[in-house]
């Protein structure tokens, strides 16, 4: 039997309109990162977009890069893409990203405008569409003019590949800059993703102030600080943990004693908030109205409805907001 979504999928989420766009984007959006390669079963990476959906998660976000191996993930969401949501694609919105290596060569990397375009050209191929609604610009490129770089992005909106374009990683004086070529090109700006979580601050050095002054919006990735923010590692590194299987993005001696206690009292405030530490963490963001959404990853379908969870509760106190920065700050 085809897939049939949820008829209330849409009464739980809560949509944040986009910076000074008209797009308003699902407060939650699935990041496509990790378990959608074909390393992965193709059934658990089907449900969990299925489930997604079913709650009223429209954006779903992935990169050139996914997988592994790099062009995967863009691969396995486009079968699933087409077996399954053909008759929802205006009800999504698609993103993808270029600028870390993706093949060999000169052309595989950056911010030229030949990467640019051959690499939307190469996604679109994969995942079977004619467009996406939001392509980045995946980081900075430091021997690449700006100007031609936002000028690809402004060419790719003008050729119909994308209807938005946005940033990622990119700090706040270069994050400027970007934004006012593009607008003075005619393309603006829709969004930045930079990584952000309670353990990851440097974008409040300006940056969060460029997007809000410049109506840009703004969706945090890592929101968890890859795991570090639940309460999986309150009592030492499981066995089947990120940390004790792979060690790439978060290993062992990023998980120090201090670092535990820190996860151990923020726990505290959350429990006296009703919630679990993994809902404070991504209600912690979105309690500020410059975030547009939070980026989460999931490798079974429980998280995508656990993590919905968080949007019971997103206001915070003066008091507990203190006795958080307490704790980061020690």
């Amino acid at each position: 039997m085809s897939y049939q979504p949820q008829k209330n999928r849409y009464q739980a989420m809560q949509y944040r309109r986009c910076g000074n766009s008209g797009l308003k984007l699902s407060a939650l959006s699935l990041g496509l990162w990790h378990n959608f390669g074909f390393v992965n079963q193709i059934e658990n990476s089907r449900n969990i977009l299925h489930t997604a959906f079913d709650n009223g998660i429209t954006h779903f976000d992935l990169a050139n890069n996914y997988g592994p191996p790099p062009g995967s993930a863009e691969e396995v969401f486009g079968k699933i893409l087409k077996s399954d949501f053909s008759n929802y694609r205006d009800e999504m919105v698609i993103s993808t990203k270029a600028g870390y290596t993706m093949w060999d060569g000169p052309y595989g990397d950056f911010g030229s405008k030949k990467y640019l375009v051959s690499s939307l050209d190469q996604s679109l191929k994969r995942m079977q569409l004619d467009y996406v609604d939001i392509f980045y610009h995946h980081r900075p490129d430091p021997d690449t003019p700006l100007e031609e770089t936002m000028a690809a992005l402004d060419l790719i909106v003008r050729q119909g590949k994308a209807l938005y374009v946005g940033i990622s990683n990119y700090k706040a004086a270069e994050a400027e800059r970007a934004i006012d070529i593009l607008q003075k090109l005619g393309t603006p700006c829709l969004i930045h993703q930079p990584k952000y979580s309670m353990f990851e601050r440097w974008v409040e050095d300006g940056l969060m102030d460029v997007l809000g002054n410049k109506g840009v919006g703004c969706i945090p990735f890592s929101p968890l600080a890859q795991g570090l923010l639940t309460d999986k590692y309150l009592d030492g590194i499981p066995a089947d943990s990120r940390v004790a299987t792979s060690g790439v993005f978060l290993n062992q001696n990023s998980i120090t004693p201090e670092k535990i206690e820190k996860v151990k009292r923020l726990n505290e405030i959350a429990q006296s908030r009703n919630q679990k530490l993994v809902h404070m963490a991504l209600a912690w963001l979105l309690k500020d109205e410059r975030v547009t959404s939070v980026l989460i990853g999931a490798s079974k379908p429980a998280q995508v409805t656990d993590a919905i969870e968080c949007l019971a509760n997103i206001s915070f106190s003066e008091a507990e907001l203190n006795a958080i920065e307490n704790i980061l700050n020690r």
